[in-house]
């Protein structure tokens, strides 16, 4: 059977055995050293105090996993920060990301729960595209070199900027997103990467770093003036975040 064909089964995981499959994601999807890979005691607490970790199997293999921890923001409204979610290469580009995102919707909507975060890497324009377009998740914060250095090779030694995403699970553009449509919009600015920034920051981490720290003065004073990220546009040549004036 194709990787196209497969039925991919998404479930809520709670048991350390399948907990210890996460673990060995996490180094074959972004080669941390044993001492970043978030640990078996952690994810025992996620699953126990509000938070979820869920698995996508082929068949008895787990290939790809998210996971959100709960919080609460200013004013007692509760959410939950979808703090890592990873495929194995071979299952990309299949939608299991996205299958992954919309489960951990519906558990959180069945609670009650209005709004998921999470952080991603700017200079990701492939999950930028994602995230945006895909969930219809909004940005309005970046915090440079989030999780300090580490030594996976996919961050290039890199400082670990990061965007953070809101995804307000029930509003009018998440549903029109979701079901396929397409939501107005009248940017104001864009903030351009080249497309072949993974190259750029595997061949020449000097460039890579100067393109990363400008483009991060410039999301830091747009969302200082109160811009927020709504769109992404995907080119031949670069991959733009666009931005507009958000309340």
């Amino acid at each position: 059977m194709a990787r196209s064909e497969k039925v991919i089964e998404i479930r809520q995981i709670f048991h350390l055995e399948e907990f210890q499959d996460v673990l060995r994601l996490q180094k074959a999807i972004w080669g941390f050293d044993d001492v970043e890979l978030l640990p078996l005691r952690f994810l025992v607490v996620v699953s126990k105090v509000g938070g979820h970790v869920f698995g996508a199997y082929d068949g008895p293999e787990m290939i790809a996993f998210c996971f959100a921890i709960p919080g609460v923001k200013p004013g007692n409204m509760p959410y939950l920060h979808s703090h890592m979610l990873g495929v194995l290469a071979p299952y990309r580009d299949l939608g299991i990301g996205r299958k992954l995102k919309v489960r951990q919707r519906e558990d959180a909507l069945a609670r009650g729960i209005k709004l998921i975060e999470w952080t991603f890497d700017p200079l990701e324009v492939k999950n930028a595209f994602f995230n945006i377009e895909r969930l219809g998740a909004i940005v309005r914060r970046y915090n440079p070199n989030q999780y300090g250095l580490t030594a996976s090779p996919l961050h290039g030694g890199l400082p670990t900027d990061r965007c953070y995403a809101e995804w307000w699970l029930d509003s009018p553009r998440v549903e029109t997103i979701l079901a396929g449509g397409k939501v107005d919009s009248s940017p104001r600015l864009r903030i351009a990467y080249p497309a072949d920034i993974a190259r750029i920051r595997a061949e020449d981490s000097k460039r890579a770093r100067a393109i990363q720290h400008e483009n991060a003065g410039k999301f830091q004073r747009a969302f200082a003036e109160g811009l927020a990220v709504t769109r992404f546009e995907r080119a031949d040549a670069e991959g733009a975040y666009l931005l507009e004036p958000w309340k």
